[in-house]
């Protein structure tokens, strides 16, 4: 007998939210494949490029705990991406101590014009919704993204890169 839960319109978004977040990693996955990367490092320079919109410093400890890496398998994706020249390493100017990961204006370039149309498109789709709508999709991403991110103790260990 089938849960209720699997029935009706919302399971039929739930479904849909699925399937796109299949078709954006594939997509990720083509990238990545494409500039000889790793499906992680274009995850890393993702979190890289919204903790600099956000005029947020990255340390390779911040990124490898967004990531879900530990020390080793950190070091290893950042000593990949700045022999690519997606990133650089550069000495805090408030803390010479302490160094920040930077992503490089090509890696932002290369991204662009791979990522760009579908960016593109997304923002059109959006512009055809008025405000309440927006509003709505909003909450309900932001919504499952938490939930997604909610680590309530049965999540594997961190992977390396």
């Amino acid at each position: 007998m089938a849960d209720q839960a699997d029935e009706g319109p919302e399971m039929e978004i739930v479904h849909l939210l699925r399937a796109v977040t299949v078709e954006l990693g594939l997509h990720s996955a083509r990238f990545a494949l494409r500039n000889g990367m790793h499906p992680t490092d274009v995850r890393a320079l993702i979190a890289l490029m919204d903790a600099s919109r956000a005029g947020q410093d990255m340390t390779a400890g911040r990124l490898g705990s967004l990531l879900g890496l530990n020390s080793a398998g950190t070091t290893a994706l950042v000593d990949r991406l700045e022999r690519l020249g997606h990133v650089r390493r550069v000495r805090d100017a408030r803390d010479r101590r302490r160094v920040l990961i930077e992503v490089d204006e090509r890696a932002v370039d290369l991204g662009q014009t791979f990522f760009g149309p579908l960016i593109g498109q997304a923002v059109r789709l959006l512009r055809g919704y008025d405000e309440r709508e927006r509003a709505a999709v909003h909450g309900f991403l932001d919504g499952v993204r938490k939930a997604a991110g909610a680590d309530d103790g049965r999540l594997p260990p961190p992977a390396t890169a």
